[in-house]
């Protein structure tokens, strides 16, 4: 219910009076803080009173894009409709400046054409300072003046588009609006009926000043003296106009001609620059050609030094394993050769290729006879249990 328009309000270019304010803005104001608490209730007699509480004036500001308070004011005053009595009274008020604004604002919105110039108009003549908050929350110094050349000449202001308002020569054409007179007139036109009273000063030093200056108090010859100096002023603007042109022409044309030797002379010094970058190119090529043939060379020999290195590596370790293989095989054929000659010194020999088959009774009965037999040891024994202390075995019994 707060956020409705008043019953008895009568509609405004055809459409709801709140509906001047686009819908986003709307919807921002009808939720800011001011509004609830502050516009809450509010009559066209109450709302001076927080008209007079503002400091400032704007549309919205931050990053969310906040209302001001005069904004929420001019949304109230679109609410609740005051009469246009109320309104001019609003623009008439001249101890509260925002309060002159507040209601200057809302004619422009709701006022027709010819009420919009003649009640605005005079507001010119206002030149107070007012404080305005921009879109980034800072304040800027305007005038109200200013505000009122806005809201006269723009179709945009505090984030409010402004109705199409008809031209003021169109107004005055057709009758509607009489002709503007501006609040500097009277005192031009005192100046002159101050410049036409004087006395006219008699005591002149020479006859022929005197008639001149009356002869040219006349309107008609004091109007073709006029003309001929304008004629004399204008031929000579336009001669010192075309002086200038080709002045301008000259030096334009002459500034034309050092721009292009140095365009010139830039081309060439980028050309020799290419010319040198080329150069030093081909011989850093050919510095790497050279480099990588001999890292190439180098490489080659380097392999070739390795596959002979290998090489002879590998014929080291074929005779090293050949040698060791040999001497592996001698050591086995000595120790073979050991073995089958202790055994043959052990062993009963062999006969017809069948061993003896003796019972070891009868062996040590042998051995103990022949032992008892000899006194002294037998010389091949003694041999081989000398060849087998060498190699650390135990000696024959």
């Amino acid at each position: 219910m707060a956020n409705r328009t008043d019953p008895a309000a009568k509609s405004i270019r055809g459409t709801n009076p709140q509906n001047l304010v686009e819908k986003i803005l709307r919807s921002k104001i009808y939720q800011n803080t001011y509004w609830k608490e502050q516009c809450f209730g509010l009559t066209a007699e109450t709302l001076v009173d927080k008209a007079m509480e503002l400091d400032h004036l704007g549309g919205t500001y931050g990053g969310n894009r906040k209302p001001t308070p005069f904004m929420c004011l001019v949304m109230k005053m679109l609410q609740i409709q005051p009469e246009k009595e109320i309104v001019i009274e609003f623009i008439k008020n001249e101890d509260y400046k925002y309060v002159r604004v507040l209601g200057a604002f809302y004619l422009r919105l709701t006022g027709t054409d010819v009420d919009v110039y003649r009640y605005l108009e005079p507001l010119y003549n206002d030149y107070r300072k007012l404080r305005r908050k921009l879109s980034d929350g800072c304040f800027s110094l305007s005038h109200v003046d200013e505000v009122i050349d806005e809201l006269l000449t723009k179709d945009y202001s505090c984030d409010i588009a402004l109705p199409r308002v008809k031209k003021r020569w169109t107004l005055e054409s057709s009758g509607s609006l009489p002709p503007r007179k501006s609040a500097l007139e009277d005192d031009f036109e005192e100046e002159e009926e101050k410049e036409e009273a004087e006395p006219i000063n008699d005591s002149l030093e020479d006859d022929i000043h005197e008639k001149n200056y009356y002869r040219g108090r006349s309107p008609v010859r004091e109007r073709d003296r006029d003309r001929r100096r304008d004629s004399h002023r204008h031929r000579d603007r336009d001669y010192d106009r075309d002086r200038d042109y080709d002045r301008d022409y000259d030096r334009d044309r002459g500034r034309g001609r050092e721009r292009d030797r140095d365009r010139e002379r830039d081309r060439d010094r980028e050309r020799d620059r290419d010319r040198d970058r080329e150069r030093e190119r081909d011989r850093d090529r050919d510095r790497y050609r050279l480099r990588d043939e001999k890292e190439y060379g180098r490489d080659r020999d380097r392999e070739r030094e390795g596959r002979e290195r290998e090489r002879r590596d590998r014929d080291r370790g074929r005779r090293r394993s050949h040698s060791r293989s040999r001497s592996r095989s001698k050591d086995r054929e000595d120790g073979e050769y050991r073995k089958r000659h202790s055994r043959s010194s052990v062993s009963p020999r062999r006969r017809d290729g069948v061993e003896d088959r003796e019972e070891p009774k009868k062996k040590k009965e042998k051995k103990e006879k022949k032992e008892g037999g000899a006194g002294e040891e037998d010389p091949e024994i003694a041999e081989w249990n000398r060849i087998r202390a060498s190699l650390g075995l135990a000696p024959l019994k």
